[in-house]
């Protein structure tokens, strides 16, 4: 019998406070801040996945509660009363066997209005000896690219970071690998109406 792999990331303290996460997060965070379109406060935010340290960090910036999601994102919708001027899934696709399901929920998440924005990240593609176990999907920037557009987003604007310590690399060759490899891809999206 084989093991299934859940390709999920359980959020605990341990993940917290891993340090990567730390500098991800204020990254994202002032990517996000670069965004000229919406006016704050906005009325409401959809963080995509588990509360996180970072789901705060988006409440005070955006000057609103972020509601979350608790559902089978691969194959359930996401279920939401209300549309939202502001979404983000900052490392969530990557854990989906179909990410262009829950980009499609998104989208239909998403307030008409055009000023309405989802910011996306995910973590760019690198060789399968450095892939996350818990990842089933990295993808190189093309296909990524084709997937967003298939979902019906329209690139606003794009960046990409690194994660690690100028320390960190110089533990040994793997983790040289990793620096050089190791980035986030992230997005600022529209739907496109």
């Amino acid at each position: 019998m084989t093991q299934v792999q859940e390709f999920r990331t359980v959020v605990d303290g341990a993940w917290s406070a891993d340090s990567a996460h730390r500098v991800r997060w204020e990254k994202s965070l002032a990517f996000v801040r670069g965004s000229s379109v919406l006016s704050l406060p906005v009325s409401a935010g959809l963080d995509i996945g588990d509360r996180t340290p970072v789901t705060a960090m988006l409440e005070a910036h955006f000057g609103c509660r972020f509601d979350t999601t608790s559902v089978d994102l691969d194959t359930e919708t996401l279920g939401v009363a209300t549309s939202y001027p502001v979404v983000t899934a900052f490392e969530v696709i990557e854990h989906l066997y179909n990410p262009l399901h829950l980009l499609l929920e998104i989208r239909e998440a998403l307030d008409p209005a055009p000023s309405s924005r989802l910011f996306l990240s995910t973590p760019a593609w690198k060789p399968g000896f450095l892939q996350s176990p818990d990842h089933f999907h990295e993808m190189p920037k093309r296909s990524l690219d084709a997937l967003l557009s298939r979902a019906g987003f329209e690139l606003v604007r794009s960046a990409e970071f690194g994660i690690r310590s100028p320390l960190f690399c110089l533990r040994g060759v793997r983790p040289m690998l990793r620096c050089v490899y190791e980035k986030i891809r992230i997005y600022e999206l529209a739907a496109r109406r």
